[in-house]
């Protein structure tokens, strides 16, 4: 089986590369050619287009970033579409909004094809290490045949049911990670703030029971004031505002999710939008120094 990836970004030219490197016979496509040099050296043969991807893939994943983006690639509102699909398994990795996923699956099945989204949880280093979690959702038979193929890239991944049941849990997995990594970057800023020994601070959080990969990671990014990204505070203002909206449609109150949503855009305001997540605390710095 040929498989094709369009998308070769942050998250998806790792999965790219991970899923050429285990010998899977794998085409590839991405707007900008120069992200797809390493997934070519990995093994991958590059596409032209995205129809040189559809022309010989039977399954197709997507890691793309946004909507508007998917609906471009796949020529969605052009005749082009019809000529896409038919036969075809499309998996959207992205988080998307979930109305939007199943729209896209409607779509999918009436021009012929099968539809699977298949969103993950992680940022670039699993994507390296292939450690992602995916969470899958769409026809039984679709999901699996692509679920063997996610070996490479991830370390556990769960059938959730019909679309968008898998994005709904990949929201709800994200307003955790939000509001974690919010709470932890105002807790390392408290601590700061009242001179406190920061290694013997973030030493005592990896020590106990809150310990986690995710608060490792990023309490080291905060004592060291390393931005440097892993998952951009832009794209996590994006997931924050999927998360309340899908929160907003089911009536449901999200208080954490809408605190941790204007301190990010506080951030991306002053500038922190392409650094990591963990520079939500300039957001909070910033609310202590107009106090002061």
């Amino acid at each position: 089986m040929q498989l094709g990836f369009l998308g070769l970004g942050v998250m998806g030219g790792p999965m790219a590369v991970n899923l050429a490197k285990s010998g899977i016979e794998l085409v590839a496509w991405n707007r900008t050619a120069a992200k797809s040099e390493p997934v070519h050296a990995a093994g991958a043969r590059i596409a032209r287009d995205p129809r040189g991807v559809f022309n010989v893939a039977e399954v197709v994943m997507l890691m793309l970033s946004d909507e508007a983006a998917i609906d471009a690639t796949l020529r969605r509102h052009s005749s082009e579409f019809a000529e896409f699909a038919p036969g075809r398994i499309v998996v959207n990795m992205g988080t998307v909004a979930p109305d939007y996923s199943q729209r896209l699956a409607v779509d999918v099945a009436a021009a012929g094809g099968r539809y699977v989204e298949a969103p993950v949880s992680g940022s670039r280093g699993p994507a390296e290490r292939g450690e992602l979690v995916a969470m899958l959702a769409g026809d039984e038979n679709a999901v699996a045949t692509v679920s063997p193929l996610l070996a490479p890239l991830c370390r556990a991944s769960f059938v959730c049911g019909d679309v968008p049941q898998a994005l709904l849990t990949k929201l709800a997995v994200n307003l955790f990670l939000i509001t974690l990594v919010t709470g932890l970057a105002e807790a390392a800023h408290f601590a700061e703030r009242h001179q406190l020994d920061m290694e013997q601070f973030v030493a005592i959080l990896d020590a106990g029971p809150m310990a986690s990969f995710v608060s490792r990671g990023k309490a080291a990014k905060l004592r060291a004031r390393d931005f440097s990204v892993q998952a951009a505070c832009a794209d996590v203002l994006k997931n924050n505002r999927l998360v309340a909206e899908a929160a907003r449609t089911a009536g449901i109150a999200s208080p954490l999710l809408d605190a941790s949503h204007a301190l990010f855009a506080e951030a991306v305001g002053l500038g922190s939008g392409a650094e990591d997540m963990a520079a939500v605390v300039k957001a909070i710095e910033a609310r202590t120094a107009r106090l002061n």
